[in-house]
């Protein structure tokens, strides 16, 4: 597939990716038609660290407004269709790291040092200081109005209880202290399971209901003998950190250093790899499909990728490369020996099928638009939508053939 960049858009990251993303479903992108900057938000003095849309239904239709978090310690809500800021929590006393929307409950939850709980009139209804030095990174819905959230090495289950006087109530039920170093993604993978990966390259499986560790896989990274001979010591822990989750249901995608993992949900093993990537650490990924995904990198480009089967000879692993998965608490169970990634069966690669190249900085993430193109956004302060050029190319020709037509030939 054939990616072509429209000329780059430099304004405020976040606030331009979602106008791009407002677009109306029925808008035709092409070189005539740009898709316009609908709104531009401004009023933080700092970095955005969060943002999410709070759909809050009237009875008579259904608004939606964004919320955003910031360096600054305030918490804003926005009108996108005005542009303004309807309201703004300030002097909170930490940043806010991440953001929860609770529809059900018609609440939201922020996250940093403390877990607080608003209402949709932005109105703090309770909250729980936490002792991690970290605070929270990381949360995610699951049944029940339970909350998981990532504290350090640690994934604690909070509950919500909205009582019949409207009180609001939260509660820590479980501690989760599975993982050996920080938690660096979180993610729900369906209603019945949700997965976490470390600092440590630790990727575990949990049941969203009970808690339980449904499968544990350890990504090593380790070097050959004459490698071991000329570098002394242990691998850099950012060479096996998971960087980021991403999920289809079926598949979960890892990024694991500048590596790509592919982990299937139904036989809870690796299914497809790529050692490398990247020339440096991968910061976000999709799956397009259940044979193609992408992912952006600090190297600055974005790269599609293929699943294959495994070509003879396979790229060499040593043993440990992909560590053992058990059942349990993996501190306290011990699993079967460790495998290299060709005992694994049916174990495929990612083949390179084409790159994008046009940011001068890390690509932080990246929205696929499916047939409309690609919305990129980089640390070089741009964002670039891509087009799909054969998709281009086909419909020029489509309407310089409707042209002659029209025209009676040439």
């Amino acid at each position: 597939m054939l990616y072509t960049p429209w000329p780059p858009l430099s304004h405020c990251l976040c606030f331009s990716l979602l106008s791009l993303l407002c677009l109306q479903k029925n808008s035709v992108l092409s070189d005539h038609n740009p898709p316009p900057l609908l709104q531009e938000l401004r009023g933080h003095s700092q970095q955005i660290t969060a943002i999410t849309t709070f759909n809050c239904n009237s009875g008579l239709s259904l608004h939606i407004s964004l919320i955003t978090a910031s360096s600054d310690r305030s918490l804003s809500l926005w009108d996108p269709d005005t542009g303004n800021r309807v309201q703004t929590i300030s002097d909170l006393q930490s940043s806010v790291k991440c953001l929860l929307v609770l529809e059900q409950l018609c609440l939201w939850v922020s996250g940093g040092e403390e877990l607080c709980v608003w209402n949709k009139d932005f109105q703090l209804q309770c909250h729980r200081q936490n002792h991690s030095d970290t605070g929270i990174t990381a949360l995610i819905k699951l049944p029940k109005n339970c909350i998981a959230a990532a504290m350090d090495k640690e994934i604690v289950i909070y509950r919500v209880t909205v009582s019949t006087d409207s009180s609001v109530s939260v509660a820590e039920i479980r501690c989760l202290s599975d993982h050996q170093d920080r938690i660096r993604a979180l993610i729900s993978v369906n209603d019945g399971l949700f997965v976490s990966g470390s600092h440590a390259g630790e990727l575990i499986l949990w049941d969203s209901v009970d808690w339980n560790i449904l499968a544990y896989e350890h990504i090593l990274w380790e070097e050959s003998s004459a490698q071991s001979e000329i570098r002394l010591g242990a691998p850099k822990t950012s060479e096996m950190s998971i960087q980021h989750l991403s999920t289809n249901g079926k598949l979960i995608l890892a990024a694991v250093g500048s590596g790509l993992y592919v982990y299937s949900v139904l036989t809870k093993t690796v299914m497809a790899y790529r050692k490398v990537a990247h020339d440096s650490n991968v910061l976000h990924t999709v799956l397009l499909s259940d044979s193609e995904l992408m992912s952006c990198s600090e190297d600055g480009c974005v790269r599609m990728w293929e699943i294959q089967d495994l070509p003879l000879p396979a790229e060499p692993a040593s043993s440990g490369f992909f560590g053992m998965w058990t059942f349990g608490r993996s501190n306290k169970q011990t699993g079967p020996a460790s495998k290299k990634v060709m005992d694994v069966p049916n174990v495929r690669t990612l083949k390179l099928t084409g790159d994008l190249i046009g940011h001068s900085g890390a690509i932080q993430m990246f929205v696929s638009l499916k047939e409309n193109g690609l919305i990129t956004c980089s640390t070089d302060h741009l964002v670039i939508l891509w087009k799909n050029g054969e998709r281009q190319s086909h419909l020029r020709s489509l309407a310089l053939f409707q042209k002659l037509e029209e025209n009676g030939g040439l």
